[in-house]
């Protein structure tokens, strides 16, 4: 499902309008790529919107990665790497990461990711302030564990928790 609610062109992607009915200015707070799952703030307010994408608010990953992941790369991941941004190289800000020991449990996905007999891989947890295209992706990729599954599980004091997929429930108060 994009996570939007309309489309310049129809197609056979599902968007965020077929969750239920919305009022009427609903937006999505951030995006997330076609590939990713998790949590989706949507809201009619622009300026919580902004707040929210601003550098202000944290946003929390769960990034299952290819490989067992090296105490070098968290610490890479944790000061800051540099990543492609429209052609420019780019700083990211550092960041909480730390390794996940158990598997966080999620649901499995209708498309299996690819087979365990490919090698082992880690979970890890990513926290940030900033939100550029791909961000996530970008930053395993460059320190050598490329994202397999990227789950996003909190922003701000909101938590995915026991959700499941294309749930929808309404937040009575958002803080940073």
């Amino acid at each position: 499902m994009l996570s939007q609610f309309k489309l310049e062109r129809q197609g056979v992607k599902r968007l965020l309008g077929e969750l239920g009915k919305f009022p009427k200015g609903i937006m999505a707070v951030g995006r997330l790529d076609e590939k990713s799952e998790g949590l989706l703030l949507l809201t009619t307010n622009g300026k919580l919107s902004a707040l929210i994408n601003g550098q202000k608010v944290e946003k929390e990953y769960y990034a299952q990665v290819d490989g067992d992941i090296s105490e070098t790369a968290l610490s890479n991941l944790q000061s800051g790497v540099e990543i492609s941004i429209e052609g420019r190289k780019y700083m990211t800000k550092e960041c909480a990461v730390k390794k996940i020991i158990n598997n966080p449990g999620f649901e499995e996905r209708s498309r299996r990711i690819r087979s365990d007999r490919h090698g082992p891989t880690s979970w890890i947890s990513i926290t940030l302030t900033e939100g550029k295209f791909r961000q996530v992706r970008k930053m395993t990729a460059i320190v050598g564990f490329p994202t397999l599954r990227l789950v996003r599980v909190r922003i701000g004091n909101i938590y995915l928790g026991k959700m499941k997929a294309e749930e929808v429930i309404e937040v009575e108060r958002f803080d940073l």
